[in-house]
């Protein structure tokens, strides 16, 4: 009974100070001074006119290649597929009051933990649905493109696979601009096997994670609630499929497009569990690993993102949730 009362007090001391750190990031990465604003040059786009495009031309040089004569923007402004996107935009994004609050706070989380990275300049566009670029993150620009984000069931989508489209929503938009930070500071990997690839983007998710403290881990991972419910209940059978095939220390190419990459789902080549489970089941894992490694080692989050694949999974004493 002894035993028993000690653990409970252990797990009660632990969720404890859990709370104590979660409630000292917030409290100071809500003092770091961040001012973000917000250039809606899809709307400063939509009204170029023969006597103002030179002036936005200099204001946004990077929007405007010099091999393109001004005749090619001042059609385009006038084209009805741009002047359709123009609408569905606004009618989405009439007000952006809410996301600049948010990139606010992501930014302050950001600088929390990595004070070196600077506040970007926030730019809005219409991109005519370039959903492969849907943020970008260059040059100190932050680039969001708003007519990829107007809801998974919007006509302009029509065509598109289902499972990207799942996340072409207004929600989506933090934890993509998250990625592409996270991207940033996760060095690519240094081989080519599959667990490398696993914990490559375990460190990006696991950054994520810190990053966006008030979002759902299925939000953060860009799965649905009842996807996300799958992944916690079959960890143990996902891990035990890939142990037994030795899959770890792979380099097949196919194990990639198979369980890291999107897709309709991961592949197992199992009827029942492939009609089952999500995509990305391996970023999943991966998470989980890198999660698992930071509990049980006392490093820093910089001695995490130079930390070799084999190092954080033989030190993660990482078991699958039951």
């Amino acid at each position: 009974m002894k035993s028993i009362k000690f653990f409970k007090i252990g797990i009660i001391f632990c969720i404890l100070w859990s709370c104590k750190e979660e409630n000292k990031v917030e409290i100071e990465s809500a003092k770091i001074p961040v001012e973000v604003t917000i250039e809606r040059f899809d709307r400063i786009f939509a009204d170029v006119t023969p006597e103002n495009i030179e002036s936005v031309k200099e204001e946004y040089p990077f929007f405007f290649p010099k091999k393109f004569d001004d005749s090619i923007w001042l059609t385009k402004v006038k084209d009805t597929i741009q002047l359709e996107i123009n609408e569905e935009v606004e009618k989405k994004y009439n007000d952006f009051s809410e996301e600049k609050v948010q990139i606010r706070s992501l930014l302050q989380h950001i600088k929390y933990y990595f004070p070196e990275v600077t506040v970007p300049r926030v730019i809005t566009i219409t991109s005519d649905v370039d959903y492969q670029r849907k943020v970008i993150l260059a040059d100190n620009l932050l680039i969001i493109s708003l007519d990829t984000y107007l809801g998974a069931e919007h006509h302009f989508y029509d065509g598109i696979q289902a499972y990207l489209k799942r996340n072409f929503k207004r929600d989506q938009i933090i934890p993509d601009i998250a990625e592409m930070y996270a991207k940033q500071l996760v060095e690519l990997p240094r081989n080519r096997t599959f667990l490398a690839n696993l914990i490559y983007y375990g460190k990006e998710l696991y950054l994520k994670n810190l990053f966006l403290p008030d979002f759902s881990e299925a939000h953060k991972i860009g799965y649905t609630e009842e996807q996300y419910a799958w992944a916690e209940a079959n960890e143990e059978e996902v891990w035990r499929y890939f142990i037994e095939k030795q899959l770890l220390f792979s380099t097949e190419a196919e194990l990639s497009p198979r369980f890291i990459y999107p897709g309709p789902f991961s592949k197992f080549y199992l009827e029942q569990i492939d009609q089952e489970a999500p995509d990305r089941i391996g970023q999943y894992i991966g998470w989980k690993i890198v999660s698992s490694y930071m509990e049980n080692n006392n490093v820093s989050l910089r001695q995490l993102l130079v930390a070799d694949a084999e190092t954080i999974f033989n030190t993660s004493k990482y078991k699958p949730a039951r």
